[in-house]
């Protein structure tokens, strides 16, 4: 049994605590391999976290905006030194590849150079001076932030939030999945280790943190990342108090194939990697495909190529795979009743790539990448996102239908379209109902830190990335300095009007 003095602590108040409890974390290629755990908390600590967070605020507010970036960006550089061992530690916690799992950590610096230039521009007071007097519009932050990050890329997810807050002089309690919480805990405590006391605080643990976190009145804003079930439940908490959210809460994302498109090989490969990265466990990759009746056989065979070249599935930590298992029995047992229920309504399976384990007979949480034809609209696995390394391929007859059909869910977070034509591409992806589209690419091979990106609908509201992202945690007080105060009898209904 691993006790707290062998688990990676808490951090609370700019020192490690011991929790209540551990989270031990299986290797979910050989779940009988411990990789390690974490100390967990309770109501009570995380309420100390939120003290600590609450009573650095103000100091942290009060510092120069140049000056916290330079703190937060610096501490992020320093942590990132032990990127290359923490990369195995996210391996083999979460089944993501080695290649995957390091660039993965290298991107909370990125972030932090990106964002760091656009924090300091974008909190500086916006003045206007003109006939109608004068107008101070001040950016302020919100104060303490909950943050709650997912499994499936844990440091990317954590970064987002933690970057711009921390920049923007807000203050810090986070909250990481328990099915991957080694090495993001990690880092961020290497993070907060370089930071004042209380401004990056991190509790692991079960839902008695998240309540606690999301109910606590000194919290000012709440960002989550993750599935609806907990969406509802955080906003249904939030609205007592009207405490505003960021949530991104995943898509069911459509990956619209024109009849000119290329229909390469590269085009194939780009579409398998969309759809397969992290053994398809990415909000943004594809999760359904669309192609023209006259080309599904076409695009099946080279679709099967093209995973045949590029797709091998196996240990995450050894050199050439490019998949690993999914996270855990319970997701691979979901993803393969979804594939039994396909081929029970008549669809067909396409087993893909290469193996370096045999799935149905190894330990650990595998599961075969697979494409499903014959499939219709109403079938779960076409009307719900899957999160995994299975992707149905449907048939369309013309533009306005597929439009249609690819708007026709809840979930509107992402999509991409695939054309030579970039002008006839984007007037098809402006008819979309997402909130990012790619074009001629998918998932992370698409994505700019400059691009806002969020979802609509039940994928949730608020963006990340760009400014946009960064603009989230701040608010805006105008103190307005009028050049004539309306007077007399009519002053009290009077409205405003454009200076001349």
């Amino acid at each position: 049994m691993t006790t707290t003095a062998h688990a990676l602590p808490l951090w609370i108040a700019g020192e490690p605590h011991e929790g209540t409890t551990v989270i031990e974390r299986e290797n979910p290629a050989r779940p009988g391999e411990v990789v390690g755990a974490v100390a967990a908390g309770d109501a009570r600590l995380t309420t100390i976290a939120i003290d600590a967070a609450h009573a650095a605020f103000p100091a942290w507010a009060a510092r120069p905006v140049a000056e916290r970036v330079r703190r937060v960006r610096d501490a992020i550089a320093q942590a990132s030194a032990d990127n290359p061992a923490r990369s195995r530690l996210l391996a083999r916690e979460l089944g993501k590849v080695a290649p995957d799992a390091l660039g993965e950590l290298g991107f909370a610096a990125a972030f932090a150079d990106f964002a760091a230039p656009v924090a300091e521009r974008i909190s500086a007071d916006v003045v206007v001076e003109d006939a109608e007097g004068r107008l101070v519009i001040v950016k302020e932050p919100f104060g303490v932030i909950a943050a709650i990050t997912p499994w499936n890329a844990p440091v990317i997810l954590a970064a987002l939030k933690v970057v711009p807050a921390l920049m923007t002089g807000n203050t810090m309690v986070l909250k990481p999945s328990p099915l991957a919480p080694l090495a993001v805990t990690d880092f961020l405590s290497a993070v907060a280790a370089e930071l004042p006391a209380g401004v990056l605080n991190v509790v692991n643990g079960g839902a008695d943190v998240g309540e606690t976190l999301v109910s606590d009145p000194r919290v000012a804003k709440i960002t989550f990342t993750g599935g609806l079930p907990t969406a509802q439940a955080i906003a249904a908490s939030a609205a007592r108090r009207v405490t505003p959210t960021v949530m991104e809460l995943g898509g069911n994302d459509a990956a619209i194939f024109l009849r000119d498109a290329e229909y390469t090989e590269a085009m194939y490969t780009r579409a398998v990697f969309g759809a397969f990265l992290t053994s398809g466990q990415v909000c943004m990759a594809i999760k359904r495909i669309f192609v023209p009746r006259e080309r599904h056989d076409e695009f099946v065979a080279g679709f099967r190529a093209a995973a045949e070249s590029v797709l091998r599935v196996g240990d995450p930590l050894e050199p050439g795979v490019t998949m690993g298992p999914v996270v855990s029995r319970d997701h691979q047992e979901r993803l393969r009743g979804l594939i039994e229920s396909a081929e029970a309504a008549g669809g067909i399976r396409y087993e893909l790539g290469r193996w370096d384990v045999e799935p149905d007979a190894a330990d650990g949480y595998w599961v075969r990448p697979t494409l499903v034809t014959g499939l219709t609209d109403e079938h779960p696995l076409v009307a719900d996102e899957q999160f995994g390394p299975v992707v149905p391929v449907l048939v369309y007859d013309d533009e306005d239908e597929v439009v249609r059909r690819a708007n026709a869910v809840d979930q509107s977070l992402a999509s991409s379209v695939w054309s030579t034509d970039p002008a006839h591409a984007e007037a098809i992806a402006r008819r979309l109902d997402v909130g990012f589209t790619f074009l001629n690419c998918a998932n992370r091979a698409g994505t700019s830190l400059r691009a806002p990106f969020g979802g609509r609908g039940l994928s949730g509201h608020g963006r990340e990335f760009g400014e946009l992202g960064v603009g989230e945690y701040l608010q805006t007080h105008s103190i307005n300095y009028p050049a004539a105060v309306r007077t007399g009898e009519a002053a009290g209904n009077a409205y405003p009007v454009p200076a001349s």
